[in-house]
């Protein structure tokens, strides 16, 4: 998302070395959309996967879904946006196959059959190798799956969620909705806007990044709980020596269900700071304190889950969760 985003992305030098310093690291997996930065950030792929001749080594995923132009018709998820946006992202990528297909999010509008059915035609097809759904309810998740299972006909493989220390609220449905349906959890946004990298303060009103100015989030990520979370983070960033952004991508590494966790990166340093989270292991007693700090407020489905009420269903006595296993 970063790829050639004016403010705080990288224009195509920095992003070609984003990219080489990656695949020197030996990474495989691609994430972009046909509406970051206008397409300009396939379009930057496309060449550096072609200069770099990788293209069978990668593992290339995009999406569709947000609509860049006055036409109701070039938006959301119904099948005739779905091919049009699809010729595009082979068009700017330069390929002739997307390994793995993004919903970038439910229209509110679109048939989950008719998604399923247009989806699974273009596997079926070769265009698209894999198809995952991104930023849905759950239970469009869940029928989506059930619905390709019982046809028999290709499935979703994974969600893409927002999911960070200061972001847990997918834990209610949407990640146990997925371990259900053998779904890979893709967290997007997993350092919350930079939030969870500590460069910001209360008190602090200069611009010291993307949460600084014009965003998606604005200032929702600025709350009590999440400064007190994030204050947690730092001590125990200071205990592992390492910096928080490693911490808490390594905190939601293993979280279950978490496949492949999404990082953006402006510069190399950046991208190398974060790629260094993969050798932090966290002890019991650091996952717990991070686990407490930024624990949602107990909601409905909570308390289903209690061990209080399981022990009323199961005549008092102690019986495990899904959510303790």
């Amino acid at each position: 998302m970063t790829f050639g985003t004016p403010g705080w992305g990288a224009d195509e030098t920095n992003s070609r070395a984003l990219f080489d310093a990656y695949r020197e690291a030996g990474g495989n997996f691609l994430d972009t959309a046909d509406v970051y930065a206008g397409g300009e950030s396939e379009s930057m792929l496309g060449r550096f996967i072609g200069d770099s001749g990788s293209r069978h080594e990668m593992v290339l995923a995009t999406k569709f879904g947000f609509n860049s132009s006055a036409n109701p018709n070039a938006g959301g998820c119904g099948a005739k946006n779905v091919h049009r946006a699809l010729e595009g992202s082979l068009r700017r990528l330069g390929t002739d196959w997307i390994d793995l297909y993004w919903m970038h999010v439910w229209d509110g509008v679109t048939p989950v059959e008719e998604i399923v059915q247009t989806l699974g035609d273009l596997v079926r097809t070769g265009k698209i190798r894999y198809y995952g759904l991104s930023d849905m309810p759950a239970w469009v998740a869940t029928k989506a799956a059930t619905i390709a299972a019982e046809r028999g006909v290709p499935g979703p493989i994974a969600v893409q969620v927002e999911y960070s220390l200061v972001a847990r609220d997918v834990e209610r449905e949407h990640v146990p909705a997925a371990l259900d349906a053998g779904l890979a959890v893709v967290p997007w946004s997993p350092l919350a806007g930079g939030f969870l990298t500590g460069k910001y303060a209360r008190d602090d009103t200069a611009d010291t990044g993307r949460l600084s100015g014009a965003n998606p989030f604005g200032d929702s990520k600025f709350t009590d709980r999440n400064w007190a979370a994030l204050e947690v983070l730092k001590r125990v960033a200071a205990e592992r020596e390492r910096p928080c952004a490693q911490v808490a991508l390594a905190w939601l590494a293993v979280r279950p269900g978490v496949g492949s966790t999404l990082v953006g990166a402006s510069k190399v340093s950046q991208l190398e700071d974060n790629l260094a989270a993969l050798d932090v292991a966290l002890t019991q007693a650091q996952t717990a304190a991070l686990d407490e700090a930024s624990a949602n407020a107990p909601g409905f489905t909570d308390t289903l889950a209690s061990a209080s009420v399981r022990r009323m269903v199961f005549g008092g006595h102690a019986v495990t969760g899904w959510n303790e296993r």
